[in-house]
């Protein structure tokens, strides 16, 4: 019904319809009802309810609904409900008392001085984004005031004398707002958690928790059902399953992961090409729909993965226990067995519920070991490192054809940061990846992508990873920036296509200028999400493409194995295609929110140690290379990923002036040139952890 009263006021002659008119129009079969989801329309800016009374869509009186992204000097953006609309300056001064996270209707204009771009008032709040701000606090005379540790949100709150709950001056709270600001006014809450000392060993990092929303901990009714779900697999469990326990399957991960949802087996085949086996943990088996256990996990959307802590989707009784594929003990899992050919081509699969018994937890460092022929490794896996070298020939495969069908492979460093048992920061490096993170890469790629074809092809809703194509106005940007560095992505802007892009890179491949080409053909793209819609993965260059093999820590894994239990049961009914239809467009949104947040998260707690960890390192010199430029200075990044800032002030040789297309600073006078993915010398000058920033200066 809310698509058919959209479309009827899209269509709609005259003036904008009452309730009475709209109703009459569209006879839904129950009135109240109907005005009922007009006002809810109404609340989630979907409609504008006008002067007199009518109903009309934001857009068709210069208005728009979506979400405040403020930033910590003033200004916000309106962030869309459509990811393909543009984001609109909000200028601070007309925010009227809209916080980061407001959710908000605004009227549109246009900038000062002519300026085409779009800019807005915020006209309504519609709801608030958040009721809860982490900060430290600290008393005064007339009470107390909490500083957030979110520098977006750009106010203070108040804390009356009676509503601190016990907090002391420098104590890091979590505080609850009672009273919104308005005009001049600023907010003012009450204490609801003292998080300890900002000093206290932990603190940081939960204060990142709370500050993002993240769930720390599990209602008891969901403890409660984990904890009834026994710890081994039941013989009834197995019936009618392919029995995989006697195929040499193993897991290969990180040495310090607990919760395994991926095991792998590979075979050679008579002839030529190899038998791979994507073997992936049954957790729908375990976690049924309308469960306490399938609404906390549909709420968390993801395990977050902090520097010292997992935020896990689902209890350790699953996450570690009868879902992880632990060595040694049956578990369940839905397989997905695909023979593939010298050239890397799957020219047959079958997907299967199954049973299989692990063989070993290796570690990427230990295959790596392996394949690089180390004696000592050799001889403790005797008789797996066959396996492991079928699995580099297989990989190697997988990759070629990848890359011939025009796949991006943009290698962004991952920062490993290791920390004592107090939580400190004692070393910062990037996270190695070898041969055997990208043949488990592979393999799972090959699966994701096997499996959405298939359900594609019967046409059964799922939840999608898609990533669409590139904006043209953003490819114009790069055509014309790689023309700046002597390189040409010789097609029309609006025709690009992944191989034009790889071929674009490969011209730079050992060149000065790859590393700077590849932030911003990484820049330039659109960001992946999940729909209910198969779009495609432009930078995989896949037709088709799901997340299907990490259910314990992704939801839409787990409702993709949702629907493959139910086509193997044969249990598909008109019914059940519509429900599972609206359900997957709801999982879809709500995983690409909960992704967000997990990303923003981990962001900021590695913010965090890397600013504690270079507040020991002050003083000292660096080699860095460019890696943003803004009109407000410089950021730089150093060979262990860590990121700072060289503010234009710091820049006193000249008068520097910003080339927004170029992504450079030139000096008026001197013409010296500072440009993305320059290498330059840098001095840390100082790190403020409040605000996770690390200050640097041109070191000459």
């Amino acid at each position: 019904m809310e698509h058919e009263i959209e479309r009827a006021l899209i269509k709609w002659q005259g003036r904008p319809p009452g309730d009475f008119e709209l109703a009459d129009a569209l006879h839904p079969p129950d009135r109240g009802e109907f005005y009922d989801l007009l006002e809810k329309m109404r609340i989630e800016g979907r409609l504008v309810r006008t002067r007199r009374g009518g109903w009309t869509l934001p857009r068709q009186i210069g208005m728009a609904a979506g979400k405040v992204q403020r930033h910590s000097r003033g200004f916000a953006f309106l962030i869309q409900d459509d990811p393909d609309e543009e984001d609109i300056f909000i200028p601070a001064a007309q925010l009227n008392g809209a916080m980061h996270g407001d959710r908000v209707l605004v009227t549109l204009g246009r900038g000062e001085r002519g300026d085409r771009r779009a800019e807005a008032e915020v006209r309504e709040v519609l709801s608030h984004g958040r009721s809860r701000i982490v900060g430290l606090f600290e008393a005064s005379d007339s009470g107390g005031y909490v500083t957030p540790d979110d520098t977006r949100i750009g106010m203070d709150l108040f804390i009356p004398r009676h509503a601190q709950g016990g907090a002391q001056s420098g104590m890091k709270v979590v505080a609850e707002i009672t009273r919104w600001p308005e005009g001049q006014r600023g907010p003012a809450g009450r204490v609801i958690e003292v998080l300890g000392s900002a000093a206290d060993v932990g603190v940081d990092i939960l204060s990142i928790i709370r500050e993002m929303g993240l769930p720390d901990r599990f209602p008891e009714r969901v403890l409660r059902e984990a904890e009834r779900i026994p710890q081994t697999v039941q013989p009834k469990a197995i019936e009618g399953r392919l029995d995989l326990r006697g195929q040499v399957v193993f897991t290969i991960d990180g040495a310090d992961a607990k919760d395994l949802d991926d095991a792998v087996s590979v075979e050679p085949l008579p002839g030529d090409g190899w038998r791979l086996g994507v073997h992936i943990a049954d957790v729908s088996s375990y976690v049924r729909p309308g469960t306490a256990l399938d609404e906390e996990a549909f709420a968390r959307g993801t395990s977050v993965y902090l520097v010292d802590r997992v935020v896990p989707m689902l209890p350790e009784a699953l996450s570690n226990g009868i879902c992880s594929l632990n060595p040694g003990v049956d578990r369940l899992t839905l397989s997905c067995v695909m023979d593939i050919t010298p050239s890397g081509e799957v020219k047959d699969f079958a997907v299967s519920e199954s049973v299989i018994r692990s063989a070993a937890h290796m570690t990427y460092d230990d295959v790596n070991r392996v394949l690089d022929a180390n004696p000592d490794a050799c001889r403790e896996y005797d008789t797996l490192a066959p396996h492991f070298t079928q699995m580099a020939r297989l990989a190697q495969a997988l990759n070629a054809r990848r890359m011939k069908r025009g796949s991006l492979e943009l290698d962004i460093d991952e920062a490993y940061i290791e920390v004592d048992d107090e939580g400190k920061p004692v070393n910062i490096t990037p996270r190695e990846r070898g041969a055997s993170h990208r043949m488990i890469e592979e393999f799972m790629l090959c699966a994701n992508e096997t499996v959405a074809a298939w359900l594609w092809n019967m046409g059964m809703p799922a939840v999608y990873r898609i990533h669409e194509n590139p904006d043209p106005d953003k490819m114009k940007e790069l055509a014309l920036f790689a023309e700046f560095l002597g390189h040409r992505l010789s097609v029309r802007p609006g025709d690009v296509q992944p191989g034009d892009m790889q071929a674009l890179l490969r011209s730079a491949h050992n060149t000065p200028e790859e590393n700077i080409l590849s932030r911003i053909v990484l820049r330039s793209m659109r960001k992946a999400r999940y729909s209910p819609e198969n779009k495609g993965h432009f930078g995989l260059a896949a037709a088709n493409y799901c997340h299907f093999t990490s259910p314990i820590r992704r939801y839409p894994d787990l409702f993709v194995h949702r629907v493959v239990h139910a086509v193997l049961a044969g249990s598909i009914t008109p019914s059940w295609l519509e429900a599972q239809a609206v359900r997957a467009a709801e999982a879809a949104r709500q995983s690409s929110e909960r992704e967000i947040a997990a990303q923003e998260a981990e962001r900021a707690a590695d913010d965090l140690k890397m600013t504690e960890y270079m507040s020991k390192h002050v003083g000292e010199v660096f080699d860095a290379i460019i890696s943003g430029v803004t009109e407000f200075g410089l950021f730089v990044e150093l060979p262990s990923t860590v990121e700072g800032l060289v503010r234009m002030t710091s820049l006193d040789d000249d008068y520097y002036i910003y080339d927004e297309k170029r992504y450079c600073l030139t000096g008026r006078r001197t013409r010296r040139t500072y440009r993305l993915g320059d290498p330059v010398q840098v001095e840390c000058m100082g790190t403020d952890l409040a605000q996770r920033r690390i200050e640097f200066e041109m070191a000459d």
